[in-house]
């Protein structure tokens, strides 16, 4: 495919990436299959799709910051222990051959998309807004769970996050704000271990990363302006989507 029909589409991929990341998660599991598509061995495309998640949360994170939603004291319950867990994870997605992560990733896909339509987010529909509604050192191993799977495939990690924040008291525009600035943090520390591997094709990234640093400033706008109940419904149909399209293409 010639790159002037594939960065068009990848900026195209994603814009809608971004929006759907920001919102809800599982944005990865359309970007990385179109890296993959690509010709991009999948240890690759594993490390350069985080060039695009890197530029759409550091915008996400200025906007949730603007709109003045984003509690800034979840690093250390969220974002820390996330960091760290993503160490274990990139180290792991290193260490497996290409073959092995294409088997993997789509028994994640299956795995997580399973989950999610069990609706963790319902148990915990009207938030606090208090982070102190849960015990603390079991919400930061959650997150150091989260940042493990994160640092190994980052597909599907926003709807796990989500899962987090909502048994902490966080209603959904809240959390998605922690959400953001939590795979903000880990992503830097993970894409570096990748392009300290040569693992991480920068050009076709950051065309990538154009179009997900736009969806993700819309997903903003729309989390703050639609509010809790409208992202919940985007979550279920976002989760029936990805339910759909894993059933047609598997």
């Amino acid at each position: 495919m010639s790159d002037w029909i594939q960065y068009p589409l990848l900026v195209v991929v994603g814009i809608i990436a971004g929006v759907l990341n920001v919102i809800a998660g599982g944005g990865s599991f359309l970007t990385l299959p179109i890296l993959i598509f690509m010709g991009l061995p999948a240890t690759v495309a594993n490390g350069t799709n985080r060039v695009g998640i890197l530029l759409q949360n550091m915008g996400a994170v200025w906007g949730f910051h603007r709109h003045r939603v984003l509690d800034w004291r979840c690093i250390l319950w969220a974002a820390l222990p996330a960091t760290l867990g993503s160490i274990l994870g990139t180290w792991a997605a290193l260490e497996v051959g290409d073959l092995t992560f294409k088997k993997i990733l789509s028994f994640l896909m299956i795995g997580v998309s399973l989950w999610t339509l069990w609706d963790p987010l319902s148990r915990r529909d009207k938030g606090t807004g208090d982070s102190q509604t849960v015990h603390i050192g079991g919400l930061a191993f959650g997150f150091f769970l989260v940042g493990v799977y994160g640092g190994f495939v980052q597909a599907g990690v926003g709807f796990l996050v989500l899962a987090a924040t909502s048994m902490a008291g966080l209603d959904l525009v809240r959390g998605n704000a922690v959400k953001v600035l939590s795979i903000l943090a880990f992503t830097v520390v993970s894409l570096a271990l990748f392009a300290s591997q040569g693992k991480v094709e920068w050009i076709t990234g950051l065309v990538l990363a154009a179009g997900t640093f736009t969806g993700g400033l819309i997903g903003v706008r729309l989390t703050v302006l639609k509010g809790h109940g409208w992202i919940k419904q985007f979550v279920t149909a976002a989760i029936i989507i990805l339910a759909l399209k894993l059933l047609l293409t598997g």
